[in-house]
């Protein structure tokens, strides 16, 4: 019931994905060996003990040559355990990569697109276009400036030193030495103004 319609969904775990997975799986299962070896030699290390005491030599023997060849299975394990480690990590970093890889592809395809709407010809033009519309502006800009004939340049210049001088003509400075002791002021009053009442 879960295909309605005959379509299939695609799944979003990609191969790598698996191999990860199997790959960490089978690391799980070696850790899980690696503590049954070592619960093993512990035991067979006390059984040896035991065996020791009993008088029992060759038999002890025998059990530590066992218990040494387990210990070398144990440091092929850690030995498996640490390929695998670096296996998914290998995978996971190419996997970043590769998604890398493809923003970087995706990026470049949309920079030729751009590139094609707005070639070097197409910029050149709009250059020109705007630097003869700044020169026409220009012209007309000195036109309307030069509309003014000399009179009229004169006449705004004499108008402009009359607006200054009027703007600078000071009162004049005393010529009389200054006192050397300021009198003192009287104190100035201050007279209420007169109310002014609105006409009725």
């Amino acid at each position: 019931m879960g295909n309605l319609f005959g379509r299939k969904r695609r799944s979003r775990v990609t191969e790598q994905d698996k191999a990860v997975l199997q790959l960490k799986q089978q690391r799980d299962k070696l850790k899980q060996y690696q503590k049954r070896i070592t619960l093993n030699l512990e035991r067979e290390r006390s059984v040896a003990r035991q065996l020791l005491r009993d008088g029992k030599k060759e038999k002890a023997k025998s059990l530590l040559k066992k218990k040494r060849y387990q210990e070398q299975l144990l440091d092929k394990t850690e030995n498996q355990i640490s390929n695998l480690e670096r296996m998914v990590q290998d995978i996971e970093f190419t996997q970043i990569e590769m998604k890398v890889i493809e923003g970087l592809k995706i990026g470049n395809e949309c920079l030729n697109k751009m590139h094609k709407v707005m070639s070097i010809e197409e910029v050149e033009r709009i250059i020109d276009e705007t630097q003869d519309a700044v020169e026409y502006q220009r012209q007309i800009d000195e036109m309307l400036a030069g509309s003014f004939t000399e009179e009229d340049e004169d006449a705004i210049l004499e108008e402009l030193n009359a607006i200054t001088q009027e703007q600078l003509e000071l009162p004049e400075v005393p010529t009389e030495p200054l006192p050397e002791k300021i009198p003192e002021a009287s104190p100035v009053k201050i007279r209420a103004k007169p109310e002014l009442v609105a006409a009725s």
